[in-house]
């Protein structure tokens, strides 16, 4: 500890003439640079003010425009900073100033020196849609995020400080992410899109003393409410220009632009490399592996959204043991859509990052045209991606020619029985019952089979040379689509098993890092979320003792792993009712476990998890019985006259929907069954009803509940209208709540 002079500063309006406290100290105001340079290089001795360009860039035409500038001064001890490193990344640091460092990864930073060292000049992101569009590789985006790390600190950043981020997918959301957790920060993770009064809850909620926001648009619209009632310390702009801000509405909180924190941490690396006596005005320390690594706030389907306490332990699970899953090699390509401060998306990238790969970033709008362009090997996204895709493609084939329609749909039904007779003989063909065939029985199943599939083989094998491979080379997608974040429907599973798309579908949670378990390639179980990964466990426990059941019996899923959260922040009474004192997550959702067969059609689906819907989604009609919704939603889904439905029937006696129709699909299928005119541009709700009482009946009639009346709404479900989350689930209880009237009169 030394003894010095502490200079401090404040700031007035420049109305008030700038006074000093000390005969030590002179005035700083007006427009004596020099002295200026000379006060804050005084506060701040470990680093070189003289020569910074961010220095005299805000600072020589003045502190502010509208400002004055008030130094004091007092002599008092100094205190001794501590700075909190990630232990391997900056390891050299870390190692030269006496703190214990190690070879493995103990924080999610760590990685990025090791990816680094292994593919230093191998292309790690592409990011063709932002200004400018950015190109790096992986030293490249290892430097920028010690940088930003480095820029936080300079500003005054202090370890577990909560950094609120509302940003969408880039690579500088990326680079901020990391630069966070690299010096001990947490950070709290929103995207843009989400409401003002929902952004404002999640800061206030976590604590967070600062703000980065995705661009002016996004500060433009929070910045009234933040101002009157959050006050950050400071905002980091991530993409645009400050020009563009409301500035005049922030007074008194300092703006910083991305590239100000990149080159004053760049600047400040650069004196800490030079200087052995700036080294010396810290102590230091690395993070845990059990530091809480960065608040997730749950997309909220129902009630507010709980901030999620994930760990540097808890992330670092899952990017060492996805690769079972995701097999990736360097160079391989993938494409981002995702919002990344989603847990799945966010984990992926961790785990891609340490395998070399080549990540692009692009959006919504753009997918169809960057699948073709880039042919990514993996596509990491949520099912409503993958029907999408597929109701892409069959509209393009049910626009084709007459001939070529019937032949391609001829041949994909071929196909999908193909497919199907291939998983009885595989012994990978999904079943329940506990009770294992006989011998015999399993014999003449697989002979059936096999004989099957033989007669389809070659049509399946033409079907694949003429129509397959021509959607193949539209999608991309050489290796596999990973789906996760909600339910796969059957339909689309099936559909792109049968044309040759390898499509693995995943379970978890933002609770659980999120991934619990998924489907190998190397054992795709059509219909489930495949098997656990590494050191993760599954039980399911029925609803109302929570007794463990056995094999193909369907209760709740309960999961338990070194991914499973901290807990829920400031929330101890929620953490507690999730997770019990043996540490099992309860999932929330209903499932079964397949049971083990040493013979027959299901011979290698034995420990696989099956999920049938959420426990709080199930509904319980008037007779007393209970019904998942989720099936029946599914099956409705395959009509392509629907483009959204909701199921309803809570404590009524028979199930009731709510219908959001695809306009032109039900038009051209009304003027194809003469139920209007050739020349009609338009069908009257009673028509319209009509049409999809019709495709529900078709759609819907192998299912165990049948839908009884339906509300046909003009208006869909979005995420701006805050009916679906910012993973595009819909919330059902908020479109049951807006349409609460009208589902009253339904049931008259």
């Amino acid at each position: 500890m030394t003894t010095a002079t502490v200079l401090s500063v404040s700031s007035f309006p420049t109305n008030r003439m700038s006074t000093v406290s000390s005969t030590f100290c002179s005035n700083f105001g007006g427009t004596d640079f020099s002295r200026r340079h000379a006060a804050f290089q005084f506060l701040v001795p470990h680093y070189n003010f003289k020569n910074s360009k961010i220095f005299h860039k805000r600072f020589s035409n003045g502190l502010s425009s509208r400002r004055g500038f008030r130094l004091s001064c007092e002599t008092k001890t100094e205190e001794i900073k501590i700075r909190r490193c990630s232990p391997y990344l900056e390891r050299t640091l870390v190692s030269s100033n006496g703190a214990l460092t190690s070879d493995d990864w103990r924080a999610v930073p760590d990685f990025w020196r090791s990816s680094a060292e292994k593919y230093g000049d191998r292309i790690a992101v592409v990011d063709p849609y932002h200004d400018p569009p950015t190109s790096l590789t992986y030293k490249q985006l290892e430097q920028e995020i010690l940088n930003f790390s480095e820029g936080l600190r300079v500003i005054g950043v202090k370890p577990d400080e909560k950094l609120a981020l509302f940003a969408d997918n880039s690579y500088r959301w990326l680079v901020t992410d990391q630069g966070m957790m690299a010096m001990g920060a947490v950070d709290v993770v929103r995207g843009s899109r989400s409401s003002i009064e929902e952004l404002l809850q999640i800061y206030i909620h976590s604590e967070s003393v600062a703000l980065a926001v995705d661009n002016p648009e996004l500060f433009n619209r929070i910045v009234e409410t933040f101002c009157s009632k959050a006050a950050p310390r400071f905002v980091i702009l991530l993409w645009g220009e400050k020009s563009h801000l409301a500035i005049n509405r922030m007074e008194g909180i300092p703006i910083f632009s991305y590239k100000e924190i990149i080159d004053l941490g760049q600047e400040s690396c650069k004196a800490f490399s030079d200087s052995d006596d700036a080294r010396q005005h810290y102590k230091y320390e690395t993070i845990s592996s059990d530091d809480i690594a960065t608040l997730v706030y749950t997309s909220g389907t129902t009630g507010n959204p709980k901030g999620v306490m994930l760990t540097h332990k808890n992330l670092l699970h899952q990017i060492n043991n996805l690769w079972d899953v995701v097999p990736a090699q360097p160079a391989d390509r993938f494409l981002s859509m995702l919002p990344p401060w989603h847990a799945y998306e966010r984990a992926a990238e961790y785990f891609i990052f340490t395998h070399g790969i080549e990540q692009v970033y692009t959006t919504v709008r753009n997918l169809k045209v960057d699948l073709q362009q880039y042919q990514p090997h993996y596509l990491i996204t949520v099912p409503l991606v993958f029907e999408t895709l597929y109701s892409g493609i069959q509209k393009q084939l049910s626009t084709s020619s007459p001939l070529r329609k019937i032949l391609a749909f001829m041949f994909i039904k071929i196909s999908l029985t193909y497919m199907e007779m291939k998983r009885i003989y595989e012994g990978t063909y999904l079943v329940r019952s506990r009770k294992e065939p006989s011998y015999f029985v399993s014999m003449l199943d697989w002979l059936w089979a096999r004989i099957i599939a033989a007669i389809l083989l070659p049509v399946h094998m033409l079907a694949k040379k003429l129509v397959y491979s021509k959607i193949h080379s539209a999608i991309g997608i050489s290796k596999a689509g990973i789906s996760g974040g909600g339910s796969l429907p059957s339909h689309v599973d099936k559909f792109f098993e049968a044309i040759g798309v390898v499509v693995q579908n995943g379970y978890g949670m933002t609770e659980s890092s999120p991934v619990t378990a998924a489907r190998r390639p190397s054992n795709n179980v059509l219909g489930s979320i495949g098997l656990p990964i590494r050191h993760t466990e599954f039980k399911i426990v029925d609803a109302e003792t929570g007794e463990a059941l056995p094999h193909g019996s369907k209760g709740i899923v309960k999961v338990r792993g070194p991914q499973v959260m901290k807990g829920y922040y400031k929330n101890p009474l929620a953490t507690k009712q999730a997770i019990d004192e043996d540490g099992w997550l309860n999932s929330g959702d209903i499932g079964w476990i397949a049971p083990y067969h040493s013979r027959g059609r299901s011979r290698h689906c034995g420990g696989v998890i099956v999920l049938e819907g959420r426990a709080k989604d199930t509904i319980v009609l008037l007779t007393g019985e209970n019904v998942e919704p989720l099936e029946l939603e599914e099956a409705a889904m395959r009509s392509s006259l629907i483009q959204q439905i909701v199921v309803i029937g809570q404590d009524q006696r028979r199930l009731g929907a709510i219908v959001v129709p695809n306009k032109d699909e039900v038009l051209e299928a009304a003027k194809k069954w003469s139920i209007v005119d050739p020349d009609a541009t338009e069908l009257s709700k009673k028509q319209i009803t009509s049409l999809l009482n019709e495709e529900l009946r078709k759609w819907t009639s192998g299912c165990s509940f049948q839908i009884g009346p339906i509300l046909v709404i003009d208006e869909p479900f979005t995420i701006d209208s805050g009916l679906m989350t910012p993973t595009m689930k819909i919330r059902r209880d908020k479109v049951v709540a807006l349409y609460k009237e009208q589902i009253a009169d339904l049931y008259k």
